[in-house]
């Protein structure tokens, strides 16, 4: 990987097991010999101390600034674009992995764009990663997945950050910039390498990454759809489920080929794409019922609300100063 100019890389981190800590020191040993790169970590002062020490002196290490919300990783976010002087600035997850071809390819959008959207690929591809790979080529078919990384223009949201106080952050972030008048690209043909969770933390994901619908309601009112359909299809016709498959193998098999991903989405995830509709069917519900309660737990509080309506941002959210390029497709 050779120098990157003009750019930063920013990497929220909030860990109860460090058990890739070796691992993720030297990835980012490597990616701090070729741009600047800052993790903003509201881990224990433990766990803070020993991060700091696996890191060294190559990256910088800090905590977040103290701030409204109780979504960690927009205070880490937040506080590393404060911190950042390069025009352009990578935020990524600490499971994602970027090399050179990567890094440079979801920058250069940012000539005309304020904030790009890649698409993640699982490396390795354990069960429980195929299985998130068909929620993946789903979401392909419909539009495009959100991933654990962006980029985007240190200034695109402004100095007052976004709103912490939201369950689904990246597209909080997103809105944010759209409504203060930046333009987004869905860069779906850019591939960047993102580590598989571990069994535990994938079933803990179920019910939040359902609870995340909540912020797209014709989304959340198909999801929550999908069980009474699935149940009635068996009770009067049960040949109907395997049209009803039919259906989400086609979709899924249509996001996998979409801009070009069949040379690294693993075909071996289209079959799994009924199974996961299903799970979605029943997380739905699960959501539903969490949201009459009050929320989702996260970091021992409940968050009520999945992200804010695009229409509250326009309403609240000053314009951009700078150049509003075209929207992308």
């Amino acid at each position: 990987m050779t120098a990157v100019a003009d750019a930063e890389y920013v990497l929220p981190l909030r860990w109860t097991d460090d058990g890739g800590l070796a691992e993720l020191a030297a990835y980012l040993h490597a990616l701090a010999r070729h741009l600047p790169v800052t993790v903003v970590d509201g881990s224990d002062p433990d766990r803070f101390a020993a991060h700091g020490r696996a890191f060294g002196p190559a990256v910088r290490h800090v905590r977040p600034d103290p701030r409204p919300g109780c979504n960690g990783k927009v205070a880490g976010v937040v506080t590393g674009l404060r911190l950042a002087t390069a025009g352009r600035v990578v935020l990524a997850d600490d499971d994602v992995r970027y090399d050179d071809a990567t890094l440079r390819a979801v920058l250069a959008p940012l000539a005309d764009a304020d904030v790009v959207r890649p698409q993640n690929v699982y490396d390795p591809l354990p069960w429980q990663a195929r299985w998130d790979t068909a929620r993946i080529l789903l979401n392909r078919a419909a539009g495009s997945d959100y991933p654990g990384t962006l980029a985007l223009r240190r200034t695109a949201l402004g100095p007052e950050g976004y709103d912490g106080d939201v369950l689904f952050e990246n597209l909080e972030l997103l809105r944010t910039v759209r409504a203060r008048g930046g333009t987004e690209h869905r860069a779906d043909d850019v591939y960047v390498t993102r580590r598989p969770p571990a069994v535990a933390h994938f079933w803990r994901q179920r019910p939040r990454q359902a609870y995340d619908s909540l912020a797209q309601p014709a989304r959340f009112a198909a999801e929550l759809a999908v069980l009474p359909v699935v149940l009635l299809a068996a009770a009067r016709r049960p040949t109907l489920l395997l049209a009803l498959a039919g259906v989400a193998f086609a979709a899924a098999e249509r996001g996998r080929r979409h801009a070009g991903g069949a040379r690294v989405l693993p075909a071996s995830a289209v079959p799994l794409a009924p199974l996961w509709l299903l799970e979605r069917g029943v997380c739905a519900w699960l959501a539903l019922a969490l949201r009459a309660t009050g929320g989702v737990p996260y970091a021992g509080r409940r968050v009520a609300r999945a992200a804010t309506a695009a229409r509250v941002l326009r309403a609240r959210t000053r314009p951009s100063t700078g150049p509003a390029p075209q929207e992308a497709p």
